[in-house]
């Protein structure tokens, strides 16, 4: 049993064989050369995550040989999908022939990262903004279908936690591709800017979406122009006071989605009027106590060279959608009577500016989002060392304390 892959077809062995480093090749023609041996690896990350290895454990068990081909496949989880991983410890060993498994360990490594660092990220968006409904916008973020698979997946893992905790999470994603992995057949979305460009006005494009998917829910996108108030006003009027009463039958919802360009302030804002709208909002007398009010006092008062302090004043009163201009939006809507409008926010919402968004209390029902992907990309760097060979503890020095302990 040198050789357990020669019982795979031609075709895995070659789409391994192409994607895996060359040094795992060789090593596998040295192991099958000199003789096999059991070895056991165990895999991990070097920050805390949430555990979203299925994919990696799917791959390992589609690409091993079949039973009574190889030394059988044994796989150990060490922590539950969805669980809590600390940085640096395994989340999942795996046992089996070293001449079948070592062209494995690139494809199973790619497959870690990116869904457990996204699943942490969503999780904690999630969190921050119990009561908003996310959707998966990062589609357009990746460099493919892979590793929109992975952080799509991750995400679902994260937001599958969130709900169990109260949150209303993440309900669709804007790709069809992935909508399954949050129970949606399609993808969900209305306008991207082209349309209301191509429409000459965002009513128009409003009209237009309707015209052609009668039983959609509509979503505008009203920062084309500039106009983010006025032209929110304008389809309102049109929805509920000519559109709705012709449709009887229409149950379906209003929505204002604001992704004010991060080059500008949205309609009639400046940063003094940013700072009196969540001034007053927050019921505090100025900017400074604004910024302690969402900081908190502790974080506040570390921060003495301002750093953080000025990334809030940005996500507070700063150009784009800002929580300002959030607030600006609900104030307007409402107070034309529109109530029952909603409002969607996109545009750089990361773990950062959900987390302040909420602080604020900003008046958000929904969050379009690609920014759960890792910012960093070297955070998802996974490594699968072997620590037995044959049975026996063995690994590089220098790990020995991370599998200390490991009986599987």
């Amino acid at each position: 049993m040198n050789k357990p892959l020669e019982s795979l077809s031609a075709d895995r062995q070659q789409y391994v064989r192409a994607r895996t480093d060359k040094y795992f090749s060789k090593t596998r023609e040295i192991v099958e050369k000199f003789g096999d041996k059991t070895v056991t690896y165990g895999v991990f990350l070097r920050r805390g995550v949430i555990c979203a290895v299925n994919p990696a454990i799917d791959v390992l068990r589609q690409y091993y040989p079949a039973a009574g081909e190889a030394i059988p496949l044994k796989i150990t989880r060490l922590y539950e999908e969805g669980a809590f991983v600390p940085d640096q410890k395994p989340l999942f060993t795996y046992t089996g022939s070293f001449a079948a498994l070592a062209e494995l360990e690139t494809l199973i490594l790619q497959r870690i990262g990116v869904a457990c660092v996204s699943a942490y990220n969503a999780y904690k968006m999630a969190m921050n903004l119990k009561n908003v409904a996310f959707i998966d916008m990062h589609a357009r973020h990746s460099p493919g279908d892979d590793l929109s698979t992975l952080a799509a997946y991750g995400a679902a893992v994260g937001s599958r936690m969130a709900k169990l905790n109260g949150a209303i999470g993440f309900i669709g994603s804007s790709q069809t591709l992935t909508a399954h992995l949050y129970g949606q057949e399609h993808g969900i979305g209305t306008m991207p800017h082209g349309i209301v460009g191509y429409a000459g006005s965002t009513l128009r494009a409003a009209q237009m979406f309707v015209e052609t998917h009668p039983h959609d829910n509509l979503t505008v996108l009203v920062d084309y122009f500039g106009r983010e108030y006025s032209d929110s006003i304008e389809v309102c009027r049109w929805w509920y006071n000519e559109h709705l009463p012709r449709d009887r039958k229409g149950t379906r919802q209003l929505a204002m989605r604001l992704d004010t360009h991060g080059d500008r302030f949205a309609e009639g804002l400046s940063y003094d009027k940013s700072v009196e709208i969540v001034a007053n909002w927050l019921h505090v007398p100025n900017e400074y106590e604004a910024v302690r009010y969402v900081m908190g006092e502790e974080a506040f008062d570390a921060d003495s060279l301002n750093i953080t302090k000025d990334r809030v004043r940005r996500v507070l009163f700063g150009t784009g959608v800002s929580v300002a201009s959030v607030i600006q939006l609900r104030q307007t809507l409402d107070a034309a009577g529109f109530n029952a409008c909603r409002i969607v926010g996109s545009s750089g919402f990361n773990l950062f500016k959900c987390k302040m968004f909420a602080n604020a209390r900003a008046p958000l029902d929904s969050v379009g989002t690609g920014s759960f992907i890792p910012e960093t990309f070297s955070d998802t760097f996974a490594t699968a060392d072997i620590y037995r060979f044959d049975g026996e503890f063995n690994v590089k020095l220098g790990r020995e304390k991370l599998f200390h302990g490991l009986t599987t």
